[in-house]
């Protein structure tokens, strides 16, 4: 029986990149790669893949310059506050994972208004990891197992705290761009993910390329270490 991806995640990776090679200041890649984002939605669902987890701000991302970093954040609050309702109206369910704490009050506000707009959809699911980090969700992980004082701590436990709980770890896991590290992406949850890195940056990503990967996911053996 061909194997199924239920759970894809994605570093859309290559947007400065994109744009630097076209003589482009970094926002018009990061304004590309943000419709990108729609059309791989579409893809996925015509696959029938019902989760998609993409890495759209990292902690690390914090101390790109200022005036990227602000245009990223007009960009994500402008996806919660107007496109939210396309998202809504498509039966997309939108989780924000990440530490939130270190967000804006403002976008706080609107993360905590699309996420209960959209909790009762049944469609697909997207993730969205804004100000993530793989070390620090494991941190924010323990830190609230620590308060209900647990006897033993456990992996199942572990699963329960990290900002994914309830959603099963990703099957596939694609970076664009030629890198091929997943630099904290989903730590904890990519024990046992499928990795695939593709050469184009994330604008050019085509869907041909995602045709590619997944055909490349249904030829390989998943054996979890058996």
């Amino acid at each position: 029986m061909e194997q199924k991806i239920k759970h894809l995640g994605i570093l859309m990776d290559g947007n400065r990149r994109w744009a630097r090679t076209r003589n482009m200041p970094p926002f018009e890649g990061h304004r590309i790669g943000y419709k990108k984002i729609e059309e791989v939605l579409s893809w996925c669902r015509d696959a029938e893949i019902e989760i998609l987890t993409i890495f759209a701000f990292s902690t690390e991302n914090w101390q790109r310059p200022k005036e990227e970093v602000d245009f990223l954040m007009k960009f994500i609050y402008r996806a919660l506050t107007v496109d939210i309702k396309k998202l809504h109206k498509n039966n997309i369910r939108i989780k924000i994972i990440g530490n939130k704490e270190g967000l804006s009050k403002k976008l706080r506000k609107v993360i905590e208004e699309a996420e209960k707009l959209t909790k009762n959809n049944n469609g697909q699911t997207l993730n969205l990891a804004i100000n993530y980090g793989g070390r620090l969700e494991l941190v924010d992980a323990f830190k609230k197992i620590i308060k209900s004082h647990p006897a033993d701590i456990t992996e199942e436990m572990i699963s329960q705290n990290v900002y994914t709980a309830g959603t099963p770890d990703p099957d596939l896991i694609i970076r664009t761009s030629g890198e091929q590290r997943l630099s904290g992406f989903l730590t904890w949850q990519s024990a046992y993910s499928e990795l695939l890195f593709v050469k184009h940056y994330w604008p050019d990503f085509s869907k041909n390329d995602f045709d590619d990967a997944l055909a490349d996911f249904a030829k390989r053996k998943r054996r979890f270490g058996k």
